[in-house]
């Protein structure tokens, strides 16, 4: 599988992104976010502070020339995957629904959280066990995602809330104030995925656990 990882000024997991595809056997490529073409199966938008998150999270991203080539991606009927300020930049070029909100505690948060697999009927989670719980890394001062009542019903009723945050036994446990303790969520295609915890931070035991290995691998398989 063709991953091709798109670099902004200021993100900061590019990196870490390619490693844990190059581990998946992927062929990998890094993306300058002046690129205006990009071949691959599946786009991943990583994280970090792109173009320092001024005005808000993405809002700058969104029109750099390579979401020229997402939008076709995407269009195409492409996998796009958005991490953390991915996610963010998913949602501000109305790809997934909803909008993100500063922590409701103004603060950066940054450790591991437990998660609870709301759905595993898509390519992302295949690999996952609904109602599974994985422990996976937050670092977002802005997660706190928000939809509007009847935007919430829909993702629901279309099966596209994926994950939760939750505690070690599965139940809600919300460390940023998100509408109904919501991490991940795809498009009504299940062919967009975006979350806010990082599993390419958790592909090795000695980075402190493998569930992340386990979500992505899903996109390959």
């Amino acid at each position: 599988m063709k991953v091709a990882i798109v670099n902004f000024p200021g993100t900061n997991c590019e990196r870490d992104t390619k490693y844990a595809f190059d581990k998946l056997g992927c062929e990998t490529q890094i993306i300058w976010h002046k690129e205006d073409k990009i071949n691959a199966d599946l786009i991943v938008l990583p994280g970090g502070f792109s173009h320092g998150d001024y005005l808000r999270t993405a809002a700058i991203a969104k029109f750099s020339p390579v979401m020229k080539a997402v939008l076709a991606h995407a269009a195409r009927g492409g996998y796009i995957l958005g991490i953390c300020n991915g996610f963010q930049m998913l949602l501000e070029l109305g790809l997934l629904a909803g909008a993100m909100n500063k922590n409701i505690n103004l603060s950066f948060i940054s450790k591991f959280h437990n998660l609870r697999v709301v759905s595993n009927d898509n390519k992302f989670l295949h690999c996952c066990d609904k109602g599974e719980i994985l422990n996976i890394p937050i670092a977002h001062g802005e997660g706190n995602y928000y939809a509007p009542a009847d935007t919430l019903k829909s993702l629901y009723d279309e099966d596209c809330v994926l994950l939760k945050y939750c505690d070690a036994n599965g139940a809600d446990l919300n460390p940023n104030g998100s509408v109904d303790a919501i991490a991940g969520i795809c498009d009504k295609n299940k062919k967009i995925f975006g979350l806010m915890p990082h599993p390419e931070r958790a592909i090795e035991p000695i980075l402190g656990g493998t569930d992340g290995e386990k979500m992505l691998k899903g996109l390959i398989c």
